[in-house]
């Protein structure tokens, strides 16, 4: 029982080599489907990520069904991703490379169709977002821009932004001293 644990049936070396290259290919088919998909994963690309996970697993552990050959590979796995996560932290080039940069969707209220057919974006999925973000309509965006976590971010023209506490408290004083001139006068 104990031998079938702890005994790894391939190389070491081998079980590294095979969770890198597993490691960079998942990274790389993510990178092409791209970040609309990680940012709002519907059922099928649920799915798809549980598949994918069992499909690789092979591809990590090769025929090592131990324990021991388990645990190399979730190790090398965690410590890749790691170095990869300092190395995009370090460097703009591998961030770039890893997580892509931002591609701007809306522009002075007009959707930008080539980016938008690109990233498989939806005129649906920008409404939303844009009432999401406090915003009555696509007209209203200064700028949209879908970063490269997945997350759309909205900046809505100055003249259709909402009015915050502060705003409404200044126009309040102007509207208290304006009375009190008004009441001076009478």
């Amino acid at each position: 029982m104990w031998h079938n644990l702890l005994s790894v049936e391939i190389p070491v070396l081998e079980k590294v080599l095979r969770t890198i290259a597993t490691y960079a290919l998942l990274l790389m088919i993510i990178r092409v489907i791209g970040k609309r998909n990680i940012a709002s994963m519907n059922t099928m690309d649920f799915v798809v990520t549980l598949l994918l996970s069992n499909i690789v697993q092979n591809a990590v552990i090769g025929p090592d069904n131990s324990w021991l050959g388990g645990a190399i590979g979730a190790i090398t796995l965690v410590v890749t991703n790691a170095v990869v996560d300092r190395l995009a932290y370090r460097s703009e080039l591998v961030r770039r490379w890893v997580e892509g940069s931002p591609v701007d969707v809306i522009v002075d209220g007009q959707p930008q169709g080539p980016a938008l057919r690109r990233l498989g974006l939806r005129d649906e999925e920008l409404d939303r977002a844009v009432r999401l973000q406090q915003g009555d309509g696509i007209d209203e965006v200064a700028l949209g821009r879908l970063e490269p976590g997945g997350q759309l971010v909205i900046n809505l023209k100055p003249s259709d932004q909402s009015a915050s506490a502060g705003d409404v408290a200044d126009l309040t004083a102007r509207l208290d001293r304006i009375e009190h001139l008004l009441r001076e006068r009478v």
